[in-house]
C-alpha cells in the first residue's frame, strides 16, 4: 500500500483534546483520523449505492404504473426453469 502524508491546520486546543481522547482509547490521533476517513468514504459509497437502488425502484414503479407488468405465473415459470437448469448443472458437476 502506498502511503501519503496528509497535512492540515487545526486549532491547538482541538488537536490537544483530540489527542487526549485518542489516548484514552489507546489509539493515536493518526489511527483515529484514518478510521474516520475510511468510515466517511464507506458512508459515501453506501449513500451512492442507496441512491442507485432508489433510482431503480422508481423506474420499476413507473413501469408498473404504466402497465408494463409481467404476470406472476410467467415469473414463476421463468424462475422454475432457471432453478431446474441450475440443478441439472450442479448434478452434472458432481
Amino acid at each position: 500500500m502506498n502511503e501519503a502524508t496528509f497535512t492540515f491546520r487545526v486549532d491547538e486546543s482541538l488537536k490537544e483534546a483530540f489527542g487526549n481522547a485518542a489516548k484514552a482509547r489507546d489509539r493515536t490521533s493518526a489511527q483515529l483520523l484514518r478510521d474516520f476517513m475510511r468510515a466517511f468514504v464507506q458512508q459515501q459509497e453506501d449513500s451512492e449505492l442507496e441512491a442507485r437502488i432508489r433510482e431503480q425502484v422508481q423506474v420499476g414503479l413507473e413501469a408498473a404504473n404504466a402497465g408494463h407488468l409481467i404476470p406472476a405465473a410467467e415469473v414463476e415459470a421463468r424462475f422454475a426453469a432457471r432453478r431446474a437448469a441450475t440443478k441439472r448443472r450442479l448434478e452434472k458437476s458432481r
